[in-house]
C-alpha cells in the first residue's frame, strides 16, 4: 500500500497537470471498487473544472468547479496513469505498483480531458472514488482519523497526551488512524530508529522526550521522503520519469541481519513480526 510520501508525490504529478483543466467525459468501467462508484458519478464531473488536487493522510481529495468534492484512495494496488492523446507516454505511472506503462486489465475509470485523460488501474480493487457535497461532509469524513504527522498539531503534547498510560506499543500506535494519519509499516520503523525507541515499547512507558523526538522524527523521515521522490520499494516513478530514492536511505526497513548504521553503535538489525507487520530495529541503540 503507497504510504503517505508516495500519495503525496502522485498528488504533486497530477495537481501540476490536471489543475484548471475541464473534464470532457467520464467512463466508469467496472463500478465494484471497495465503494461501489454512484450512478451519478459521470453527471458529477462532466464539463467541469478542475480546481486543485489535494491531500489529506492517504487520500487524494479533487475539488471540482461546480463544488462537489471527489476522495480517491489507491487501496493496496490501485495507481493513477495519465495517457496523452498524441505522443506515447514512456511512463504513464504516478505511482509505484505494478507496470510503468498502462496495463491492458484492470483499468475502472478514465477521466478525459482534452488533450489527455487520466487511466484508474486497480487489480484488487480495494481503492475507491468517492463523491462528497461540501466541504462539511469532507470534514465529517475525517473527524475520527488523528492529525497529519507533518502538521503542527502532532505535536509533544498530544502525543503524550493521548499515549499516557496506554496498554499498547508504540509501533502499532504509529500505525494506528484514529492516532495518526497516513504513517504506513515502512516509515514507522525507520521513524523509531531515529527516536531510538524499540517498536515494541509500552506506550505508557514513553517519557515526555521520547514524544518530542517522535514528533519531531516523524516530519523528520516523511519531508525527507517526500523530496526524495518516494520508495522505490516497487519501482515508484512519477510521470517525469524519475524514480523514488528514499528506499536506498533506510536505516532499518529491509535490513534484517545488516550493521547498525549509527556511529559507534556495534548493534545488529533484527526484524520482529508485531501484529502480523514485519518491523525493523537496532538491537542495541533501540530501547
Amino acid at each position: 500500500m503507497p504510504e503517505l510520501p508516495e500519495v503525496e508525490i502522485v498528488r504533486q504529478s497530477l495537481d501540476k497537470k490536471i489543475r484548471g483543466q475541464i473534464i470532457k467525459k467520464v467512463i466508469v468501467k467496472n463500478r465494484n471498487l471497495r465503494l461501489k462508484v454512484p450512478r451519478n458519478f459521470e453527471k458529477n464531473f462532466k464539463n467541469q473544472k478542475i480546481v486543485k488536487v489535494d491531500r489529506f493522510s492517504k487520500y487524494l481529495i479533487l475539488y471540482i468547479s461546480n463544488k462537489t468534492i471527489c476522495i480517491v484512495h489507491l487501496g493496496m494496488s490501485g495507481t493513477i496513469h495519465i495517457l496523452e492523446n498524441k505522443n506515447k507516454n514512456l511512463i504513464t505511472n504516478t505511482s509505484f505498483y505494478h507496470s510503468l506503462i498502462l496495463p491492458k486489465k484492470h483499468n475502472h475509470i478514465e477521466i478525459i480531458f482534452e488533450n489527455f485523460k487520466i487511466i484508474y488501474n486497480d487489480p484488487r480493487r480495494f481503492g475507491f472514488f468517492e463523491i462528497i457535497k461540501n466541504r462539511q461532509y469532507l470534514k465529517k469524513k475525517f473527524y475520527k482519523l488523528g492529525p497529519e504527522p507533518l502538521s503542527s498539531k502532532f505535536s509533544t503534547i498530544y502525543i503524550y497526551s493521548f499515549l499516557n498510560g496506554k496498554q499498547k506499543n508504540i509501533k502499532n500506535f504509529l500505525l494506528d488512524q484514529n492516532f495518526v494519519s497516513g504513517i504506513g509499516n515502512i516509515y514507522a520503523s525507520e521513524i523509531l530508529y531515529l527516536c531510538k525507541i524499540k517498536p515494541e515499547k509500552m506506550a505508557k512507558y514513553l517519557s515526555k522526550k521520547d514524544c518530542q523526538k517522535i514528533s519531531i522524527n516523524s516530519k523528520k523521515v516523511l519531508l525527507r521522503a517526500i523530496r526524495k521522490g518516494g520508495s522505490s520499494i516497487k519501482n515508484f516513478k512519477n510521470t517525469s520519469g524519475k524514480r523514488g530514492s528514499f528506499q536506498n536511505e533506510f536505516k532499518v526497513y529491509q535490513r534484517e541481519g545488516s550493521n547498525c548504521k549509527r556511529k559507534k553503535c556495534n548493534g545488529i538489525i533484527y526484524r520482529k513480526t508485531i501484529s502480523n507487520r514485519s518491523s525493523f530495529f537496532c538491537n542495541l541503540c533501540q530501547k
